[in-house]
Parts: structure tokens; C-alpha cells; sequence
């Protein structure tokens, strides 16, 4: 198909129609530090529209950044929470800058929450120490000893997650991601958009799903805490946008103003009841209203031939030919709106039964992964056990040891008991000086017996 200058002119206000439909438009009161170069606390005192607060200490607002947790010393939380909801039951999006630092072993996590109640007036709580809650809940920390983890919690007020045994169980949706000591700062941001809620960190999808739908007239917290050995938390800057033009939520404003807006359509259509109205943007395409889907004349050329303009002549020839070639170029853009119309209707019905398809898949395989994560674990650690008790090494050990000692043994007795013998044995010439020497002493005693009886006086009866 060939596309005349006038279609392609037509091509690109549509474009830009479209563009100008899908812009973001930030939410003053619940954002900070969304223009550059200007500090996010006029006194550094506060941040406007956020409540904070700390325990321990009190949390340090500075000029581009407020800082959650010190990087000394640890045990210590802190949290801001903002003082209005967000009155958008619409597509939106919650972006946060933060940055994570400390020692090479060191600890904490960071919650991004939006609640129905605002936590301002308690203290600053993580996951694992808050009350029960009724809303959602993004989690950035080292569970079970990983590198670094987000993960997605939504609770309903009915689930204590201090006493719960296995929070992997428990979350929505997870991904890794290593955020410490990056020596910059990441950008965590979730939206709801088309009828699915999706988590991204750096721009790179983190986890989705078409089965949460959050809504309106909740409250968005930051909290953040530190352990022994802390990790300091900091926050650059907190975006909240929406796709429509207001700046400022204020309770129902952007109601009353879609009710002058539906007003001001309906007094517009009953003054021009007689005029076609124009082409209108809806969604993402372009619909035509009753009146332009109606059969088009048989009269009505479907094609001119070129001509030469000298050959026109009349002033009622240059009009005829002018309007038949404007209506020839108008029916050629509806083809392409329609075209364009059942393209996207086709792409639509597409994707929907492909994200029907995928997503309980995503979900076992999530599970799955899970559950072999968890048995891998297992093992890693069984064979870590068995390969730190090496029990055949032992056992040659004591085998070598019985073989030395049997064979000292064996080498040692026969010599030991010959000493034995030898040592202890009575000597020939001992024995015989040892008769000798009675022989002497036996007859010395008799000799003195002799002298002294012969020298003994006679009794005489």
C-alpha cells in the first residue's frame, strides 16, 4: 500500500494522539525528589507530606537523600510513611531510588509498603516484626543467607508473619538481586497497568502477575532496619504517577473532575445532536462512531484517474476533482484504521491466550523451582557434613595404628622376656660362694660353740 504525504500526516498526529494518552503525570504530594537539583527537604528537617520516623536514633535528612539506618551503629530502624492515600483507582506507578551499604558481612532489609492503615504512629517496623497488616509489601534483603532478594508479600490482616516458619511459602512472587555495596543507587519501582501488577529493579522484570489488583485509598510507607553488623539504607527519591493530567491527589478531585468532564460531554452532545462528532481516542486505537460505518454511496468514485491541471477548466471540475480525491484519501485512512483496529484486536486476543497459558505455568514452575531450591539446599548440606567426617580416612587410621603396635609388639616381646631371663637368672659363682660362705659361717659357729662350752665350769653332782 502506498501512503500519500496526507496519510502520513495523519499517521503521525495519531501517534502523537496516542503518545500524549500513555504520558506519566507525577503525584506531587506523595512523591519526593522528582526535580533534579532541588533538595527533597526545604529545612532538612522533614520531607513534605511524609511522616519520620525512627528508633534508636532520628533519621538524617539531607539535602538529596534521607538517610533510613546509620552505618553505625547497628540495631536501628527508621521509616517514613505518607500522610495522604492515593485516590487513583487507575493505572499507576511506585518508583524508589535507595542504596544499600556496610561491612562485608553486614545485614538489615528494606520494605516498600502500601496499606490501607498508616504505620506514622508505630514504630518503624520490618516484615519479620510488624503487626498484621491489610495490603502489599516489597521486601529487599538476604533471606536465608542469599546474595540478595526481592519478594512480594500481600496480606489481608489475617497472616502474622512473626511466627511464620517459612516466608518463601508466603510471597507472591520473587527474584534475586544483589544490592549491596553497588555505589550507586537502585531503582526499585512496581506498577499497575492493563490489568497486571509487575515489580522491576533497574528497568530488568523482576516478577508479574495479572492476579493482583491493588486499590485505592492506601497508604505508601519506606522502612527500613539494620542489624549487628548494619547495612545503611538510604533514599534518593520516591515517584508516584499516574496516566492521567492532575498532579496533586486530593480525595475525589479526580472524580469530580471526570463528572464535569462526563457533564460537559453530554451538554456537548445534545447541542450537536445534528453534527458528526469527530474521530475519538479509545484505549490505545482510534474508534469511529455509528455514522462513519455506514455503507459508503455506489456513486461515489473509489479511484481518480491523474490529470493535468490545464486540463481542468471550470471552476466546478477543480472542486468536483478536489473532493472526490479528499474522499477517495479519507476512505484509504479508515481502511488503515480498520486494518490497524483488527490488527491489534487479533494481537490482543493473542496475548491474552498466551498470558493464559503462561501465567499458571509460571506459577507450578515458580513452585517447582522453589521446592528444588530448597532440596538442593538440603543436599549441598548433607554432602558438606558427610565430606567434613571423612570416616574412611578414619578408618585407615586406626588400621595403620593396629598394624604398628602388632608389629612392635611382636618385635619387642621376645627380646624383652630374653633380657627377662638373663637379667634375673642366678649365677653359677654366686651360688657357689654362697655355699661356700654357709659351709664357713656353719662351722665358724661351731668352733665358737665348742670354745665356749669347753670353757664353761663343771658342775659335778
Amino acid at each position: 500500500m502506498r501512503l500519500t504525504s496526507r496519510t502520513q500526516k495523519a499517521i503521525a498526529w495519531l501517534s502523537l494522539a496516542l503518545s500524549t494518552a500513555n504520558a506519566s503525570y507525577i503525584i506531587d504530594n506523595l512523591s519526593f525528589g522528582q526535580k533534579e537539583g532541588e533538595p527533597i527537604s526545604p529545612n532538612l528537617r522533614g520531607i513534605p507530606h511524609y511522616f519520620a520516623k525512627g528508633l534508636g536514633w532520628d533519621i538524617e535528612i539531607l539535602s538529596d537523600r534521607a538517610v533510613l539506618t546509620p552505618p553505625w551503629p547497628g540495631n536501628r530502624r527508621g521509616a517514613l510513611w505518607s500522610e495522604d492515600p492515593l485516590h487513583h483507582a487507575g493505572d499507576w506507578n511506585a518508583e524508589l531510588h535507595f542504596r544499600a551499604s556496610g561491612m562485608e558481612r553486614g545485614g538489615g532489609n528494606l520494605q516498600l509498603w502500601y496499606t490501607r492503615e498508616s504505620q506514622k504512629n508505630d514504630p518503624p517496623a520490618s516484615l519479620y516484626t510488624a503487626p498484621k497488616f491489610d495490603g502489599l509489601v516489597l521486601v529487599v534483603d538476604q533471606y536465608e543467607g542469599r546474595g540478595g532478594s526481592v519478594r512480594g508479600f500481600l496480606n489481608a490482616g489475617d497472616v502474622d508473619f512473626k511466627v511464620a516458619h517459612d516466608l518463601d511459602q508466603l510471597a507472591f512472587g520473587q527474584c534475586n538481586y544483589a544490592y549491596r555495596n553497588l555505589g550507586r543507587f537502585s531503582v526499585l519501582k512496581m506498577s499497575q497497568a492493563n490489568g497486571k501488577f509487575e515489580v522491576t529493579v533497574d528497568g530488568n522484570p523482576c516478577f508479574s502477575t495479572d492476579k493482583v489488583r491493588l486499590p485505592e485509598g492506601y497508604y505508601f510507607g519506606i522502612s527500613a532496619s539494620s542489624a549487628e553488623n548494619p547495612d545503611s539504607f538510604e533514599i534518593q527519591k520516591f515517584l508516584v504517577s499516574t496516566t492521567n493530567a492532575y498532579t496533586r491527589e486530593e480525595p475525589g478531585s479526580h472524580k469530580q473532575q471526570n463528572q464535569q468532564q462526563q457533564q460537559q460531554q453530554q451538554q456537548d452532545q445534545n447541542q450537536q445532536q445534528n453534527v458528526q462528532p469527530p474521530p475519538r481516542v479509545h484505549g490505545n486505537w482510534l474508534q469511529r462512531t455509528q455514522e462513519q460505518n455506514k455503507p459508503l454511496d455506489p456513486n461515489i468514485p473509489q479511484m481518480v484517474e491523474d490529470v493535468f491541471a490545464a486540463n481542468i477548466k471550470s471552476q466546478q471540475d477543480q472542486f468536483a476533482d478536489l473532493h472526490n480525491r479528499l474522499q477517495i484519501i479519507n476512505h484509504k485512512i479508515d481502511g488503515l484504521y480498520d486494518l490497524l483496529e483488527k490488527v491489534a484486536a487479533n494481537e490482543d486476543q493473542r496475548f491474552d491466550q498466551l498470558m493464559g497459558r503462561v501465567v499458571p505455568m509460571h506459577d507450578q514452575i515458580s513452585a517447582t523451582m522453589r521446592n528444588v531450591e530448597k532440596v538442593e539446599r538440603t543436599t549441598m548440606e548433607t554432602l558438606r557434613d558427610l565430606e567434613s567426617k571423612d570416616f574412611k580416612d578414619l578408618l585407615n587410621s586406626v588400621h595403620r595404628s593396629i598394624e604398628q603396635g602388632h608389629s612392635a609388639m611382636s618385635a619387642n616381646i621376645p627380646a624383652a622376656i630374653s633380657d627377662i631371663v638373663d637379667k634375673g637368672r642366678p649365677s653359677m659363682t654366686s651360688f657357689f660362694f654362697v655355699v661356700v660362705a654357709v659351709q664357713v659361717m656353719v662351722l665358724g659357729a661351731w668352733q665358737l660353740y665348742k670354745k665356749r662350752r669347753n670353757s664353761a665350769p663343771k658342775k659335778y653332782l
